[in-house]
């Protein structure tokens, strides 16, 4: 994995030709504070260039804010993509940051975070200073602090609302908070906030750093698709979600005019939930990849060279939910992805959950819960008995806790614990280490297609020989499948033979 003791600061002359060139490759990987004027920017900013020596680099936004420095108004910090090195991986830091990702500090302590990864708050708190610049208690109220400015500069969303989705459970401690890191009050910053979109929905920019390959991520989507849950064509995904007395939606779709972003829409009837789904969906379209990072690992491949550059910006596919992957792994166990897809169609259909009504045309189902599926009679579906007991023996597994999709746990830890259980193999679990956790060196080593596709023409692999060969790719191997996924689906067009997973 990446090394957990260098900083993710790029070098000063790297730093300092990309904010000179305003380099879109380097968004969101280090941050420009100008001594002068007490601001901070993304590299990418349009304001004329300030004086070299009034000039400081910070590794992250909340190091900049720690250090007093206010966000620039007219770059926006809040768009910046992540950085990806620190948000993944199994070092302290990227599991730290996942959890507050996932919102463990909106109630819980540092002392409880700290015991999430095993180490003692004083030494989490020093590891975040050293490599991070800031505490993560500092890195938490950032994150909600510029989610909220973005609220506030793009939607006409009541501030009330604004401090809720932002993470804040009292309006006076937000307004005091986002005063001191801002230099304005919420309302001052609004002077002529947005309109809603005409349907209802917030609409929203998340950024990426080019390149960007959504077309492929879209048909890779595409092709998965369940009806009733998912609307997927050439140029937008629309999913629904839960829960059923007051279901949400979002639409996703690139942002026009040719920015490095993706427009989202999004009808949230729970404010406090909006954080949440935000970051999900980020992770769903993998928004804060580094592809130049993913590239230097994978370009001293032979095979992978020519997929590189062929597709400089392939992304690696999350998930919505951790257990809807954990089914439609199961059933796509050595199935082509089409039948899988039909299997979870009619698993939907019968087990799922049917709103009273739909919130987007289309979209009137959420999928099955572990509690609906722990007894459920999965005979109609047409899969063995053995794999409707591997599904109900998962969704069991996941209610007294056997198993989960806890962020911050090692990809080893996670294999581990899932093929304990009946039916789970090292494929399945390495693929939903892929989608549900977006774990970056997940590899299903055993898949036939992966294996004939590194194989670049001649026999298929070993599994023993694949995973001998992508021990130079980590720590990206997964992205290394996908690219191998891909070529494989633009060099055979016809349905694809029965395999172990790749489905789901």
């Amino acid at each position: 994995m990446s090394d957990p003791h260098a900083s993710p600061l790029p070098d000063p002359r790297t730093c300092e030709q990309a904010r000179l060139s305003r380099d879109a490759r380097f968004d969101g990987l280090f941050f420009t504070a100008v001594s002068s004027t007490g601001i901070y920017c993304r590299p990418v900013c349009p304001a004329p260039s300030p004086k070299r020596e009034n000039v400081r680099y910070y590794a992250s936004a909340a190091a900049a804010e720690a250090a007093g420095f206010r966000p620039c108004l007219r770059c926006r910090p809040e768009l910046s993509p992540g950085n990806d090195v620190w948000q993944r991986g199994d070092h302290v830091v990227a599991r730290a940051l996942k959890l507050i990702e996932h919102g463990v500090l909106d109630e819980g302590s540092l002392e409880q975070l700290a015991e999430r990864v095993g180490m003692g708050a004083r030494q989490l708190r020093r590891l975040f200073v050293e490599r991070l610049g800031a505490p993560p208690l500092s890195v938490h109220t950032t994150r909600r602090l510029l989610f909220a400015k973005q609220l506030l500069t793009e939607t006409a969303l009541p501030v009330t609302e604004v401090a809720l989705a932002s993470g804040f459970r009292s309006l006076r401690r937000f307004n005091a908070a986002f005063a001191q890191a801002n230099r304005i009050a919420p309302r001052e910053l609004r002077r002529q906030p947005r309109a809603a979109a005409t349907d209802g929905a917030l609409v929203l920019r998340l950024a990426y750093r080019p390149p960007y390959d959504f077309a492929s991520l879209l048909a890779f989507l595409r092709g998965r698709a369940l009806p009733g849950i998912e609307l997927v064509d050439e140029t937008t995904y629309a999913r629904v979600f839960g829960p059923a007395d007051a279901p949400g939606w979002l639409r996703v779709s690139a942002w026009p005019g040719g920015e490095h972003a993706l427009k989202l829409e999004l009808h949230c009837p729970q404010p406090a939930l909006m954080l949440g789904v935000v970051a999900r969906v980020r992770r769903l379209f993998d928004l804060d990849a580094d592809p130049q990072a993913i590239a230097g690992a994978l370009r001293s491949e032979a095979t992978l060279r020519p997929l590189l550059r062929k597709r400089p910006g392939l992304r690696l596919p999350g998930s919505w939910d951790g257990f809807e992957i954990a089914v439609r792994a199961i059933l796509g166990q050595q199935v082509s992805v089409a039948a899988a897809r039909t299997l979870a169609t009619r698993l939907v259909q019968r087990n799922g959950t049917t709103l009273a009504q739909a919130p987007l045309p289309g979209l009137d189902r959420l999928f099955p819960t572990p509690e609906t599926l722990a007894d459920a009679d999965l005979r109609a579906l047409g899969v063995t008995g053995a794999r409707a007991e591997t599904i109900r023996g998962v969704a069991r597994a996941l209610l007294d806790g056997r198993v989960d999709f806890r962020a911050e746990q090692p990809l080893d830890e996670f294999v581990a614990r899932w093929v304990a259980l009946p039916g789970i193999g090292e494929w399945t679990a390495h693929y939903m280490a892929m989608r549900a956790l977006s774990h970056p060196d997940a590899f299903p080593a055993a898949d036939l297609i992966l294996r004939r596709a590194a194989a670049g023409g001649g026999d298929a692999l070993s599994t023993k020989a694949l995973t001998t060969l992508a021990e130079a790719w980590r720590p990206w191997r997964a992205y290394a499948v996908i690219h191998l996924w891909r070529a494989s689906a633009d060099a055979a067009p016809a349905p694809r033979p029965k395999r172990k997973g790749a489905s789901a």
